[in-house]
């Protein structure tokens, strides 16, 4: 599999703090070895829109598709609590 940041996921990511951002490298090298990866916690997020929430940490979530074998990264931001 393999990863493709939209514009939005891109801008999203530089807005990390340095700290979450290798967190955010860390999780994204799992979901590209499983998607069932533990610490990722992936699931289907909207179902009707095909969207997926995986975990960065306790406080950031990614959102992404799955095309193929690519993971199209939506956005990564706050979980809204």
């Amino acid at each position: 599999m393999k990863l493709l940041f939209t514009r939005r996921a891109h801008n999203d990511y530089d807005a990390l703090p340095p700290n979450i951002q290798k967190l955010a490298d860390k999780q994204l090298a799992f979901l590209v070895k499983d998607l069932r990866y533990p610490s990722l916690k992936a699931k289907k997020y909207d179902e009707e829109r095909g969207i997926w929430q995986g975990r960065i940490t306790r406080d950031y979530r990614v959102y992404f598709l799955i095309e193929g074998d690519t993971y199209g990264l939506l956005t990564m931001t706050k979980h809204p609590k």
